[in-house]
């Protein structure tokens, strides 16, 4: 029997230009008296760390501060992550960065409130996918990039590098507490921070709004055990197309100049309504992929980013793949592929449902070489000799598979990654 039923959560949002300066009180206003802040190196430089936990000292509230998280987030840096969370014993946190800030913040919150072995919680069939026991402290989520919605998402990802594949840890109680979004907070953000960042805005909406229905899916015995990600709806479909639309008219203009705030506000507004989308609905192929492309990793070295590791930034991961994932799913949603290729800017008038794939591919590698992302798995160092580990890797994401529009095969994902290793 499929399911009747879909639901919509959502981290509550502050969103606008300043709203960073109302940190202290969004603290306070919890009840909280002892904060660990979390960044990253960059950021830290930026200064904001330094101004946040100012205004929240000045509400007396204790703060301490972890700044070793890692781009990327691996399961050596999570579990130093959470070590230090675990000796310092906060009663709430403020994550302050891009997405994988954010989710180390998440995951020490897990692990600090439910000890653990780190496996316990982690999706399968790599972990045990244990449910989350009960909700965590308090969390407060200032994004400084417009992407990965992981303020409002209920996951956490991570690197599994000894396994060469990432993956993550999926329930509703990782949910932020509160996200402040703040179009300042991005300014400084680098071009292709911007675009890979922007990017995972994109492929969030597309994967959200052409995913398998909510009513498509197995009926889950309890309603406990709905998954956060339930597929497309009524709902996710609204905030989807408006995200499409903001990104292809705004993130080539952030890429240009960062400091365009209209951009940037504009692309801010972007991450939330994917956000509301994908948190909800949840994505498919192009991350299903994107995570062994990150995790098998061996040699590249984005422009902007940290050069201490190889790195495949994830909103890059993802995109390399979207092309081909698009016009393999396609088959199964033809309409509606067509209808997110025209919000792209394609005229699809008079062409058949079997070309709906290719309208999109074409939209979104025209959109890829505008912000200047790679031309597929060979620019950053694949070849036709990984195919069968990168397959693997994806064939590991059943949590993901599962939302494909299109049944998924083994002969099927070849096929995807070969034609990824030049898009154009």
């Amino acid at each position: 029997m499929n399911d009747t039923v879909f639901t919509m959560r959502s981290t509550p949002y502050k969103f606008g230009v300043g709203a960073t300066e109302e940190i202290g009180d969004d603290v306070a206003s919890l009840g909280l008296k002892r904060v660990l802040v979390v960044t990253d190196a960059g950021v830290k430089a930026t200064g904001l760390p330094e101004r946040a936990t100012a205004l929240i000292r000045g509400k007396k509230i204790e703060v301490g501060v972890f700044q070793d998280v890692s781009v990327e987030p691996t399961g050596s840096s999570v579990q130093a992550a959470i070590e230090f969370a675990s000796s310092f014993a906060p009663d709430g946190y403020v994550a302050i960065g891009g997405g994988s800030v954010m989710d180390t913040a998440k995951i020490m919150n897990l692990y600090g409130t439910y000890p653990a072995p780190f496996l316990t919680y982690v999706n399968a069939p790599l972990g045990e996918a244990r449910p989350v026991p009960g909700p965590l402290k308090p969390i407060i989520c200032l994004p400084t990039t417009a992407g990965t919605s992981s303020e409002n998402t209920a996951i956490a990802v991570v690197d599994m590098t000894e396994l060469r594949v990432k993956t993550g840890i999926s329930h509703h109680h990782l949910r932020a507490t509160l996200g402040i979004l703040d179009p300042l907070n991005s300014l400084t953000v680098p071009p292709m921070v911007t675009a890979c960042s922007g990017a995972d805005v994109l492929t969030h909406a597309i994967e959200s709004y052409t995913a398998l229905a909510f009513n498509e899916r197995e009926k889950p015995a309890s309603a406990a055990e709905r998954p956060p990600y339930q597929g497309a709806n009524p709902i996710s479909d609204i905030w989807c197309e408006k995200a499409i639309k903001l990104v292809r008219e705004f993130l080539p203009m952030a890429v240009k100049d960062g400091k365009d705030i209209e951009a940037r506000t504009q692309m801010m507004l972007a991450t939330i309504y994917a956000g509301m989308g994908f948190a909800n609905a949840g994505v498919h192929l192009p991350h299903a992929m994107g995570y062994p492309i990150a995790g098998n990793v061996r040699g590249f070295h984005p422009p902007n980013y940290p050069q201490k590791k190889p790195l495949v930034p994830h909103g890059m991961s993802t995109a390399l793949g979207a092309p081909a994932s698009f016009r393999f799913t396609a088959y199964a949603r033809p309409e509606r592929h067509k209808q997110i290729a025209e919000w792209m800017g394609v005229n699809t008038r008079g062409s058949g449902a079997d070309l709906a794939g290719q309208a999109l591919r074409e939209a979104f590698i025209g959109f890829m070489q505008n912000i200047g992302l790679p031309n597929g798995l060979q620019a950053v160092g694949y070849t036709s000799n990984d195919i069968p580990v990168l397959t693997e890797g994806t064939l590991k994401q059943r949590r993901l598979l599962g939302l494909s529009p299109q049944p998924v095969t083994q002969k099927a994902v070849e096929k995807m990654i070969e034609e990824s290793l030049v898009v154009w």
